[in-house]
């Protein structure tokens, strides 16, 4: 039976990615030594690094005046590498999930931490619109896809100071202006790589400006000094991305990302309008994650979850009971995700919906 992989990260990553990396941990570049096993200094290693930043650099149409640096501790590492080398003296925060909850503790560490807007009220299940961003913050920091709660920015909003993103989700799901802003950051395991690598895009001319000492892992131009190599990498998410993003160009670009993406959702949310078991999490359309498609049974269907979670599961579906907080089920539907498989789940809940 095909199993349909939903799961919101790590996630589905394209088949042929999968098979050159492990190829590459066998034996790579021909040199009968695992990936797994080679230093990172190995010549053959560093065209790896060099030709995924240069990728990273092309398909995101990032200008000059830019780094792509490739780190290690995850998203949440950055929650407190962001306000370390940009904080001065005020940040503002734009309150839209767990992620972005979280980021905002940590920069209460290094001063004062505005809220701007929070949807925490409704659990989350909209984008705020109308707020005011301090014009003193040193930067305005933004969660762009909500993969807990299935709310996503779709375009970048206009901010009077600079922007900062964690863009973990939504990498090179669709274009993006990166010189909106001095920083953007995530975690690699949704569309980019297995887990143990965060890529950070970050403008070199704004580092250097805080007063305070920066340990010396904890600090951007390390790492841009270093070229991603002041200490050891993790070679194969490294790998693995490369493998990706060339994919990615291969499938055509961002652009051929961004209109699968609203394909998948079309119709998978369609399917949710319609159904009279189901009903959407999030309301208005245009705050709607593209990534993370949320959903529960309406109230009353409520007691056949569990029955529909099992009749899916036993038709392949994997990875789609929804985050706790929530509730209900999430079809994680990164750029690796098949029409093919999320039409498999539009005709399970088809199919369920017959039955009741």
């Amino acid at each position: 039976m095909k199993k349909h992989n939903f799961n919101a990260g790590p996630s589905i990553l394209p088949r042929e990615v999968i098979e050159k990396t492990a190829q590459a941990i066998l034996d790579f570049n021909g040199s009968g030594l695992s990936l797994m096993e080679i230093s990172h200094r190995a010549k053959d290693f560093q065209p790896v690094l060099d030709e995924a930043v240069a990728l990273f650099k092309e398909l995101l149409n990032i200008p000059d005046g830019y780094s792509v640096l490739f780190l290690g501790g995850g998203a949440s590492l950055e929650f407190c590498m962001i306000p370390y080398n940009f904080l001065e003296k005020k940040a503002a925060y734009l309150n839209t999930g767990v992620w972005a909850k979280k980021a905002m503790k940590e920069a209460k560490a290094f001063g004062e931490t505005v809220e701007v807007a929070s949807s925490a009220e409704s659990t989350y299940n909209y984008i705020p619109k109308d707020y005011t961003i301090p014009t003193d913050a040193d930067y305005f920091h933004i969660t762009t896809n909500n993969t807990i709660y299935g709310t996503e920015l779709h375009k970048e909003l206009d901010s009077p100071v600079p922007m900062i993103a964690d863009m973990s989700s939504d990498i090179f799901s669709r274009p993006i202006d990166v010189s909106k802003y001095i920083c953007i950051y995530g975690g690699a395991q949704k569309n980019l790589a297995p887990a143990g690598v965060t890529f950070v895009i970050v403008k070199d001319d704004t580092l250097g400006k805080v007063s305070r000492y920066i340990p010396t892992m904890l600090d951007y131009r390390t790492h841009i000094d270093g070229g991603s190599m002041f200490n050891t990498p993790p070679v194969v998410p490294i790998y693995a991305a490369l493998q990706t993003l060339r994919w990615i160009k291969e499938q055509g670009g961002v652009k051929e990302m961004q209109r699968r993406a609203q394909e998948r959702a079309d119709l998978l949310y369609g399917e949710i309008d319609r159904n009279k078991l189901f009903r959407g999490t999030v309301i208005n359309p245009e705050d709607r994650s593209l990534m993370n498609i949320c959903f529960v049974m309406n109230d009353q269907y409520k007691d056949l979850e569990a029955d529909f979670m099992k009749f899916a599961t036993e038709r392949g579906m994997v990875g789609i009971k929804g985050h706790r907080s929530v509730g209900g089920f999430r079809a994680s539907c990164y750029n690796a995700m098949s029409l093919e498989s999320v039409q498999a789940l539009v005709d399970c809940m088809r199919e369920f919906e017959k039955l009741h």
